[in-house]
């Protein structure tokens, strides 16, 4: 048992080693400083994804492509933030799941920079709120039918008022 645990807890540790030098969420190559942040890195069809850069300058523009995933250009203009270069393209409804290369190219010096984006059928980012209701047999407090729900309190008074009154004539030694 003992050494089961120990193979387990390394296997464990093994994992999470490994999963520290794993390659972030923004793209750029091998050697790149930088890169292409994509924010989120995983979109779903139909939604909205920021682009940002900071490797075109401070104050630099860069022209942006997302013709892989079949949204065509848009622009990253500069921002306030850190002097990157920031845009946004909408994923279109008909992009089919995968894996996606999103590249700008600096306005300065003609510089490409790619980032990675995935396109998944459901979004891990944005939680779903159950709908509807659960069949157990027993009714909620407040029911569908409030008449039912004040008839069913008024009928729970009585019982415990009568019960209360039998018990203190027994107590009494007046009988039932």
């Amino acid at each position: 048992m003992r050494r089961t645990a120990r193979l387990l807890s390394g296997t464990a540790f093994a994992v999470a080693v490994a999963g520290l030098g794993a390659t972030p969420a923004y793209g750029g190559g091998s050697g790149d400083t930088g890169g292409l942040e994509v924010y989120p890195s995983s979109a779903v069809p139909g939604g909205q994804v920021t682009v940002n850069t900071a490797e075109c300058g401070d104050g630099g523009s860069a022209a942006g492509e997302a013709g892989a995933v079949g949204a065509g250009t848009f622009t990253l203009a500069p921002s306030t933030h850190e002097g990157d270069a920031i845009g946004q393209f909408r994923v279109p409804p008909s992009a089919q799941p995968g894996t996606y290369e999103i590249v700008a190219t600096c306005a300065e010096d003609g510089r490409l920079v790619t980032g990675d984006l995935a396109v998944t059928l459901t979004s891990a980012r944005e939680p779903v709120a159950p709908r509807g209701s659960v069949k157990t047999g027993v009714g909620g407090a407040l029911g569908p039918d409030p008449v039912q729900t004040a008839a069913g309190v008024a009928a729970l008074a009585v019982a415990a008022a009568g019960g209360t009154w039998l018990l203190h004539r027994r107590a009494r030694g007046d009988g039932i």
